[in-house]
């Protein structure tokens, strides 16, 4: 597992601060905050992301059958906080073989989620919302609604709103947009102090950038 931060939009390695300069500095996009290296999949890393997350830690909730949580990755560092936390799900494909799933939350900007979906700019792009929603999930009991993002092709990605932040759902293989299309998954904040669920935990997710660097 990679052991320095990277950036959250290319994933290439970032400049770190200097006298001169307090951010975090990618060649190609500039300040960003950084990516941190992945969380193992346990209680105690989410415990760690709950206190440095500056957003909601979004978990679909109840899991599919034979799902489990994989992995945890912020953005962010100590003098900001994680302005952008992603949770891994892995599980049964609707085909076959293992498929996998990041949920994404993040500030405006940070473009975490649009590089997970392979997208080139930071946030979802003007008038991704522009139309009937392709998607909808539940959170705190309303509906929210998601637009598919025309993104990598080997993947499926859904953007909208919540609560002032970006949502971001992706997943592999591509043909597992499909679920998120047809069902209204329900997402629970795990930063709130309700939700001490008891977490299956599984092996680290590969989706997360460097979690086998």
């Amino acid at each position: 597992m990679r052991a320095e931060p990277i950036c959250p939009r290319c994933f290439g390695p970032l400049h770190a601060p200097s006298v001169w300069s307090s951010a975090w500095r990618c060649g190609l996009h500039g300040d960003v905050l950084p990516l941190q290296p992945p969380r193992k999949p346990s209680r105690a890393s989410l415990l760690g992301l709950r206190q440095a997350a500056r957003v909601p830690i979004w978990l679909q909730w109840p899991l599919p059958a034979g799902w489990l949580v994989t992995g945890f990755a912020e953005a962010g560092d100590e003098r900001s906080g994680a302005r952008a936390t992603v949770v891994a799900l892995s599980g049964p494909s609707v085909t076959h073989g293992p498929a996998d799933l990041l949920i994404v939350a993040e500030e405006p900007g940070v473009g975490l989620g649009a590089g997970l979906a392979g997208l080139d700019g930071p946030d979802p792009g003007e008038g991704f919302d522009k139309g009937p929603s392709h998607a909808k999930v539940m959170i705190r009991g309303h509906p929210t609604p998601l637009w598919f993002v025309d993104g990598a092709t080997d993947r499926a990605a859904y953007a909208g709103e919540a609560l002032g932040d970006w949502l971001w759902l992706i997943a592999w293989p591509a043909e597992v947009g499909c679920l998120i299309a047809l069902d209204e998954l329900t997402l629970r904040d795990l930063c709130d102090t309700d939700q001490d669920l008891d977490l299956p935990y599984g092996a680290f997710s590969p989706r997360l950038p460097g979690a086998y660097d």
